[in-house]
C-alpha cells in the first residue's frame, strides 16, 4: 500500500485521510500548529496514522496532499517534495487569502502557482470542488455501476495515473480535465464546484447517491471563466 502525507489536516485533509486508512494505506498528518495538536485525529484514524511536521509528512509520503489556505502555499516545503506527486486541493478565496493579481486576471490557476513553487514536483489538482461531507460518503467499490468520479488536472501523465489509482483505491473513478491550466474548471463559483457530486445535494448520509462520471464531466465543460460570466 501507499503512504499518504498530508500538509494540512482540516475538513478535506482529514476526510481523505480517513478514506485512505479505510483502503489500507498509511497516513502521516501535519498542520501549521504542530504534531501535538493532531493527537485526537490520529487516535481516531488508528494505528495506520501518525502526526508529524509538514517537512516530515512531505518526506514520508509517496503521495502528498497539500490542503491548506491558498495564502500559505509558499510555506509548503520544497526540498522533501522534489520528484514527488503532490495533490493540490486549494481554492482561492480573496476575502481569506488576500488579492492575488495573477488569479484575479486569470493568467494562472491555483495549482499552477503551487507548481511554480514546487518546480521539481508533479502537481495534480484534485478534491477541491467536492464538499467533504459528500466526499466521505459517495465512494463506491471498483466496478460499481453507481460509482462517481473526481475531476483532476495535471501536466504530468504519469503523476495523473498515480493519482487516478489512488482515487480508485478510495472509491472514485477519475475525470481528467487535461493540463493544470484547465484546473479553473472546478474552481469556486463554477458549474463543477460544490454539491453537484450528489444526486440529492442535501443528502449527507451514508446512503447518499453519487452522480455518474458523465455528469461530472458535463459540469466541468459547462464551467466559464469569471470574465466570461460577467460579460
Amino acid at each position: 500500500m501507499t503512504t499518504w502525507g498530508f500538509i494540512g489536516s482540516g475538513n478535506i485533509g482529514s476526510t481523505v485521510a480517513k478514506l485512505a486508512v479505510l483502503a489500507g494505506h498509511d497516513v502521516v498528518m501535519s498542520n501549521s500548529r504542530g504534531p501535538e495538536t493532531l493527537a485526537d485525529l490520529v487516535a481516531e484514524l488508528g494505528p495506520q496514522a501518525r502526526a508529524a511536521t509538514a517537512d516530515e509528512a512531505a518526506a514520508a509520503g509517496d503521495i502528498v496532499v497539500v490542503t491548506i489556505p491558498l495564502k500559505s502555499y509558499t510555506d509548503v516545503p520544497v526540498e522533501p517534495l522534489r520528484g514527488k506527486v503532490v495533490i493540490d486541493t486549494m481554492n482561492y478565496y480573496p476575502q481569506r487569502d488576500g488579492q492575488i493579481a495573477a488569479l484575479d486576471d486569470e493568467s494562472t490557476t491555483t495549482s499552477e502557482l503551487l507548481q511554480a513553487h514546487l518546480p521539481e514536483s508533479k502537481v495534480v489538482k484534485a478534491f477541491n470542488n467536492i464538499f467533504y461531507g459528500h466526499l466521505a460518503v459517495l465512494g463506491r467499490p471498483t466496478g460499481d455501476p453507481l460509482r462517481s468520479a473526481l475531476a483532476i488536472a495535471g501536466d504530468d501523465a504519469e503523476a495523473k495515473q498515480v493519482v487516478s489509482e489512488a482515487l480508485d483505491s478510495i472509491g472514485y473513478d477519475t475525470v481528467d480535465l487535461g493540463p493544470l491550466s484547465e484546473g479553473w474548471r472546478t474552481q469556486r463559483d463554477t458549474a463543477a464546484y460544490g454539491t453537484m457530486y450528489a444526486a440529492n445535494p442535501a443528502d449527507w448520509t451514508q446512503g447518499a447517491q453519487p452522480v455518474p462520471a458523465a455528469t461530472v464531466r458535463a459540469h466541468a465543460e459547462q464551467s466559464r471563466r469569471y470574465r466570461d460570466q460577467s460579460s
